[in-house]
């Protein structure tokens, strides 16, 4: 192990279930967040099986309150924070005028509010041990939204910029942030919104945490900023 701790949020499955496996092979102990207990305890067993320890800690990420106390709960355990993954999302599909207010509150509450919540709470965390990374999940669809994604895509643009000063914020106590901006990826929220979409043309949740990965590894040291597309080539 090399005694780093990597807290990922929207554990449970998809993209974030692979972050939480792949680091874990690269030697981070996890820290899983999850409101399903049950799928977190599944990548606990997972994460446990690539050699490393995992605190799964079942959090509402739209309640900043509880990502307090996860926060928290991490660094009782592990005594610090040297990666966070901001990949909890949803992903409404729907126009403009027909969209339920719910749903578009919704939307902000997760893919806006509980990216900065757990960016507050850590970069505090990150600044007292002499730096980190944090890594936001943004979409493809931040650059070029199709009808039916304006408020998914507006939130994703939401993460880009603000990771950008997140850096910009961050350089001087050594925190590196970047966002992952992938295409379509073979997930549940994916096939709950398109059901047809061509699998042939779907990454895998594991190319998203490769890249992820890759982003931590010491030749990117001195990368800070960037918002990096992934896109499965034809």
């Amino acid at each position: 192990m090399n005694g780093k701790v990597a807290l990922i949020t929207g554990a449970g499955r998809g993209i974030g279930r692979a972050v939480c496996v792949r680091l874990a092979k690269d030697g981070y102990d996890i820290v899983g967040l999850s409101r399903n207990e049950r799928e977190l305890a599944e990548t606990q067993r997972l994460v446990t099986d690539a050699g490393s320890e995992c605190l799964i800690v079942p959090t509402d990420v739209t309640d900043a309150d509880q990502v307090d106390r996860a926060v928290s709960a991490a660094v009782d355990r592990f005594q610090r924070v040297d990666v966070a993954v901001n990949n909890a999302g949803v992903a409404p599909l729907g126009k403009v005028p027909e969209m339920p207010l719910e749903v578009f509150e919704r939307c902000i509450a997760v893919n806006v509010c509980a990216v900065f919540y757990l960016c507050q709470d850590v970069m505090p965390i990150m600044a007292s041990q002499g730096g980190g990374t944090i890594i936001n999940i943004s979409s493809m669809s931040s650059f070029d939204p199709f009808p039916g994604f304006a408020a998914y895509g507006g939130t994703k643009a939401f993460v880009n910029v603000f990771t950008k000063a997140l850096a910009a914020e961050g350089a001087h106590d050594g925190i590196r942030a970047f966002a992952v901006a992938p295409a379509a990826v073979e997930t549940r929220a994916l096939r709950g919104a398109f059901p047809d979409f061509p699998a042939a043309e779907c990454l895998d949740p594991a190319d998203v945490a490769d890249m992820v990965s890759a982003l931590l590894d010491r030749r990117c040291r001195h990368a800070s900023g960037e918002v990096i597309t992934v896109k499965k080539r034809k």
